[in-house]
């Protein structure tokens, strides 16, 4: 049996993980009226499911990636998958400026992965 790549199985371990946390930290601002301590433990069962994916997705990734690659990969799919939760789900658009923000994080994705020597 073929296996995947080790980037493609880190970035999509990346990907599902920050969907749940994205979840976690954002998705109860959908509900502001429930009560404080069931958000927390709410947000805190979902972020366990973003453990199971988080933590393989870093010991499988740092055998192809170093640890600051693996930061920025991560922070990049965190962008991507925030601005997209944020359009759909809690229906706030996303301005010029957060796209030129983002736009400066991916710049500084190109310089970690670039070599310069």
């Amino acid at each position: 049996m073929p296996t995947l790549p080790v980037p493609l199985v880190t970035i999509g371990l990346l990907l599902a993980s920050n969907i749940f946390m994205t979840f976690a930290w954002y998705g109860h601002l959908k509900y502001k009226s429930a009560p404080l301590l069931i958000v927390i433990f709410a947000s805190w069962g979902i972020a366990f499911f973003e453990y199971l994916l988080q933590v393989p997705a870093n010991r499988i990734g740092h055998t192809h990636f170093s640890a600051a690659q693996l930061k920025t990969i991560q922070e990049v799919i965190t962008l991507l998958v925030f601005a997209a939760f944020s359009v759909f789900w809690l229906k706030e658009p996303l301005h010029w400026n957060h796209l030129l923000g983002f736009a400066f994080i991916g710049l500084g994705a190109f310089f970690i992965f670039h070599s310069w020597s």
